[in-house]
């Protein structure tokens, strides 16, 4: 950090004062916050993140440093970024330099050493909300910033995911034998997503965001894949128009996060702008099907609209709202259940975050596995009534879902676990049938046997006895009237009944020195102040 005053403006005129971290400036965007503790690399070159000013909850950012191996994108994506106490001192051996060389090298503007608590609380309540990062020759007065701030675009509307595609097209190689090819939609696309699927061996052809049906024919893929991505999905007309196509050739389709919501447009479903969003690498997401918790990786700010477990009719067959957060209920996946497509709202390929969902990508194998495809070229095989994208449909051609099957809302059946054979013997060790049903039942797994002298055994003794032998009362301790402690003599605070007979604390024995510190003057023990 530089000592040079940095501001944190909201648009709601809320306003924190901290040191310039990074490069030195001015810079707008939207105002969020992530959970992750760790991966902050990972966060602050996701496209995802693009025109977004990021606080990090963690307080400590920075330990590890910066390497050429952890980006997800070719750049820094964060409009801002906002820290509590970033690390003076980087250590890892794979640290080329330290976080703060990296902001200040990509231009990326922050501010360190405000109340990152303060500001998430302020989040949660108010929502996220536009804001600016200032620093240098770009302070100006309170009022002035604010209005700077509130004169910037919005989140809802904004029209990014052109910004972060892509420019050429561009293969990665599948590890190994190629089992398929899949064409991978670039609207903001992670670095580690690709390598999952190459992994798997699958060769991925990752296009720009304006590719057209025609390169995708001409391609012919095995899969499609709709990749992450920043920006209202409202305004995605160009990939939504290009998915609706993908589906009427039956390709099998896999989306995830800003892929879901293109997916879900692209079924008829609406969009929504979340309070505060999901962004974090520890958030449950519950697989309605299976009842399966996964903790995954999220980073979004918009949803699809709908209800866990929900059915709904589409141009290509029934479709059906598979996964949802249980903190707020909202849709976290979707799938086909008449065509080869499904989509989640979280990051399988993690980068950084847990792995428990990265089987998806095995399922998405499986899926192209068993749904070849068999379009011939241009002309394609779209289900019986599907309309093309873009067309409007006759007006004397009936309901959009005629002839497709009524629809009905899924119930989760929870397993009903086996609680095994019954005991045959009683705590105590004796066999059952042998056990007085009279008797006094024992307090816990071993029988408790009474000690034999004035002081409980702690080996045997219940938990209480033991504590009131040890933890003595001291004078005073619960009764302030009764200093001298007469009121219960030995006694435990908070306890009425006596413990010993020996007083606190316990004398010094005459022939004792008193304690000294060198050549200072003779201090009393600590238990004698």
């Amino acid at each position: 950090m530089t000592g040079n005053t940095a501001l944190l403006v909201l648009e709601d005129g809320r306003i924190f004062r901290g040191e310039s971290f990074g490069a030195v400036g001015e810079s707008l965007g939207e105002a969020v916050f992530t959970t992750g503790m760790t991966g902050y690399q990972e966060t602050l070159t996701d496209p995802s993140y693009h025109r977004q000013i990021v606080l990090q909850t963690a307080p400590q950012i920075g330990n590890t440093g910066w390497n050429t191996e952890d980006d997800e994108s070719a750049r820094i994506q964060v409009a801002g970024y906002v820290v509590r106490d970033p690390s003076r001192r980087a250590s890892n051996w794979r640290s080329t330099s330290s976080l703060e060389d990296a902001l200040r090298t990509q231009g990326v503007v922050g501010v360190a050493g405000i109340d990152t608590r303060a500001a998430v609380r302020h989040l949660r309540e108010r929502g996220a909300m536009r804001a600016g990062v200032f620093s240098g020759p770009s302070l100006a007065p309170d009022e002035s910033l604010v209005e700077r701030v509130r004169q910037s675009p919005s989140m809802e509307g904004a029209d990014l995911y052109g910004a972060v595609t892509t420019e050429k097209a561009y293969v990665v190689p599948a590890v190994g034998e190629r089992r398929f090819v899949v064409a991978a939609l670039d609207v903001g696309i992670k670095f580690n997503t690709p390598r999952m699927l190459a992994a798997r061996g699958v060769e991925v052809h990752v296009l720009p965001a304006d590719t057209a049906i025609e390169a995708i024919d001409e391609l012919r893929p095995d899969g499609f894949f709709l990749a992450n991505g920043p920006g209202d999905p409202a305004t995605a007309d160009g990939p939504v128009a290009l998915t609706q196509q993908v589906l009427q050739r039956r390709i099998p389709l896999f989306g995830i996060c800003f892929g879901n919501q293109i997916l879900g447009r692209a079924l008829g479903r609406g969009t929504y702008k979340l309070r505060y969003g999901h962004r974090g690498i520890n958030i449950p997401v519950i697989e309605h099907a299976t009842g399966r918790v996964a903790i995954t990786s999220q980073n979004h700010g918009f949803a699809v609209a709908g209800e866990a477990g929900e059915r709904f009719r589409t141009p290509y067959g029934n479709a059906q709202i598979t996964h949802t957060c249980p903190n707020d209920g909202c849709v976290e996946g979707l799938a086909g259940i008449d065509f080869p497509a499904f989509s989640v709202q979280y990051h399988p390929e993690a980068a950084a975050g847990p792995h428990d969902a990265a089987d998806l990508f095995d399922r998405f194998v499986t899926l192209m596995a068993e749904h070849p495809v068999g379009y011939g070229g241009a002309a394609g095989v779209p289900l019986p009534g599907a309309v093309p994208a873009g067309t409007d449909r006759p007006a004397d051609a009936g309901p959009i879902d005629a002839g497709l099957p009524e629809p009905e809302r899924v119930e989760v059946e929870r397993p009903v676990l086996d609680p095994g054979p019954a005991p045959t013997v009683s705590n105590d060790g004796r066999p059952l049938d042998t056990v007085d049903a009279d008797a006094e039942a024992p307090t816990g797994p071993f029988p408790v046997v009474a000690p034999s002298g004035s002081e409980p055994d702690p080996l045997t003794a219940p938990f209480s006895d033991v504590e009131d032998a040890l933890v003595r009362r001291r004078p005073g301790d619960d009764d302030p009237s009764d200093p001298a402690g007469t009121a219960h003599a030995g006694g435990v605070a908070g306890r009425s009944g006596p413990v010993t007979d020996r007083p606190w604390p316990p004398p010094r024995p005459d022939d004792e020195p008193p304690t000294t510190h060198g050549d200072a003057t003779a201090q009393p023990r600590q238990e004698d102040r």
